[in-house]
């Protein structure tokens, strides 16, 4: 089963519906056990994200209709790969993370400490940033 759990430990909250992001094209980053790549992390697109993306292969600009994807363009939120994310991070060229609609699985693969130094979000709550 899906976990809907986001890197806060609450309820993960919709990341977009325009475009329509998540593995399952629902909205959120939910991830169960087809999404192999773990699209676990909600980001803001900045135009040097994604020129990283595409020079590492992973072309987030182009339109692929038949698999449902729009091609991105900066200030859309978009589900994506957390190693992908990580890598855009060690390169110093991370996008903004939402963490509320982050799902803790991304935690498998990056640590809370650089979603904190990228997060857009605030919670009502930050003693659960620590």
């Amino acid at each position: 089963m899906p976990d809907n759990t986001n890197v806060l430990g609450g309820e993960l909250e919709p990341c977009g519906i325009d475009p329509v992001t998540g593995f399952y094209r629902d909205g959120s980053c939910i991830s169960g056990p087809e999404d192999l790549g773990r699209h676990t992390m909600c980001v803001v697109m900045t135009t040097p994200f994604l020129a990283h993306q595409r020079g590492v292969g992973n072309d987030l600009s182009t339109p692929i209709p038949e698999y449902q994807f729009p091609g991105l363009v900066a200030g859309d939120r978009w589900c994506v790969v957390a190693a992908r994310w990580w890598q855009a991070y060690q390169d110093g060229v991370a996008a903004p993370v939402v963490l509320a609609a982050t799902n803790k699985r991304a935690l498998d693969v990056v640590p809370m400490e650089a979603l904190r130094e990228h997060a857009v979000d605030v919670p009502s709550d930050p003693s659960s940033l620590a």
